[in-house]
């Protein structure tokens, strides 16, 4: 691939998509030139992996973590400073940014774990972030609490349960005519009840900012697959459905580029942690460049630009119809096929995931191209 510019950090949303391009061990991924225009790109189908906790919920009922501490917990996650001479922690940002100001940077949570009341405390310059986000996502008082939409948290107060932008996002891909299917990804226990509350959203017209989601004609698979993984093979099962890499990993593919609508899967943590939390143990995602049909994109506040740290395992195909992948790095992908999703964006800004996945698709279309020169 041709050279191109870093990404930048920050929790502010780029207007315009910059290219991203390779920087991970294997060749990278490319497809004969001239293939396809932008026009011809937005024909393809879209493939969207979306990740739960802390991408589009801010809670988290593996770490019993209600809205307040999850949103708290992200910012420690976000801010950044390094250990000074004397042993001292030394702050190096008053904001919030997914990637380090600097090259000796690290994260509060990097550098001491999980710190509870975080901005209570040793980041109480942050408080006032949080109190504003908390702010934004709060449930429209003069509407009724729904016990699958909202959700009471720690500090009484009744909060949006998904975040409002994730419902933004299937407006917006429906009115632009993109042909999508939504796959949510994740290693909790959510899944069950974001589908349950997703259907009820998109079926009976009751979310506050968003009656009009009935229109959309949006199906859902209230069923919950499995996805586990081995040293022999990755299994993926749902229902009746079951498909395995012991037959080749195409078919895995075939069947993720093929589903309809909104569904979900639960991944298998077990075997990220046996895997030191790395890019091997991730959640598996499979690209084929030379697909004319489909595109994938995984959307995940873990996924990070440190093959030794991050959540989602993205295996690109080596040749046309082959079973053959390698596994690609997170740096090769990021906001191409991968989106380290900002919480903080996506409460503040409605658009936010649309225009992320926009910025995925004009990288991916750039990479390609460049790749074939």
């Amino acid at each position: 691939m041709a050279d191109c510019g870093h990404e930048r950090g920050g929790t502010k949303s780029r207007d315009a998509p910059e290219a991203v391009c390779g920087a991970g061990d294997g060749p990278p991924w490319t497809v004969p030139r001239g293939i396809r225009s932008s026009h011809q790109e937005r024909s393809k189908k879209l493939v969207l992996h979306v990740d739960l906790n802390n991408t589009i919920l801010v809670s988290d009922t593996v770490t019993r973590e209600g809205t307040v501490s999850a949103l708290d917990y992200f910012l420690s996650t976000v801010t950044w400073g390094r250990m000074s001479r004397r042993g001292k922690w030394e702050w190096l940002s008053d904001s919030p940014s997914l990637l380090p100001p600097s090259p000796d940077a690290v994260s509060h949570y990097s550098q001491f774990g999980r710190t509870i009341g975080f901005t209570s405390t040793v980041g109480r310059r942050f408080r006032g972030i949080l109190d504003t986000h908390l702010d934004l996502l709060l449930w429209p008082e003069s509407v009724k609490e729904d016990k699958e939409l909202s959700v009471r948290a720690e500090d009484g107060r009744l909060y949006h349960w998904i975040l409002p932008s994730f419902f933004q996002l299937l407006k917006d891909l429906v009115h632009e005519g993109q042909e999508f299917a939504v796959l949510f990804r994740t290693f909790g226990t959510d899944l069950p009840r974001v589908l349950r509350a997703v259907h009820k959203a998109l079926n009976e017209g009751v979310h506050p900012l968003f009656p009009d989601l009935p229109e959309l004609k949006l199906d859902i698979n209230l069923t919950p697959g499995k996805i586990r993984c081995s040293r022999k093979s990755i299994v993926l099962s749902r229902a009746e459905d079951r498909v395995s890499t012991q037959a080749g990993e195409r078919g895995l593919y075939q069947y993720l580029s093929s589903v309809q609508g909104l569904g979900g899967f639960q991944d298998h943590f077990d075997w990220w942690a046996s895997n030191t939390f790395s890019i091997h143990g991730g959640k598996p995602l499979w690209i084929d460049p030379f697909d004319q049909s489909v595109v994938h994109i995984f959307i995940d506040d873990n996924i990070r630009q440190d093959d030794k740290d991050t959540i989602v395992n993205p295996k690109v195909f080596l040749k046309p119809g082959d079973d053959e992948t390698r596994v690609a790095s997170s740096t090769e992908l990021y906001d191409v096929a991968l989106v380290k999703s900002d919480l903080l964006q996506a409460i503040s800004d409605p658009s936010y995931f649309t225009k992320r996945v926009h910025i995925c698709l004009e990288n991916y279309e750039r990479n390609i191209c460049q790749g074939s020169d």
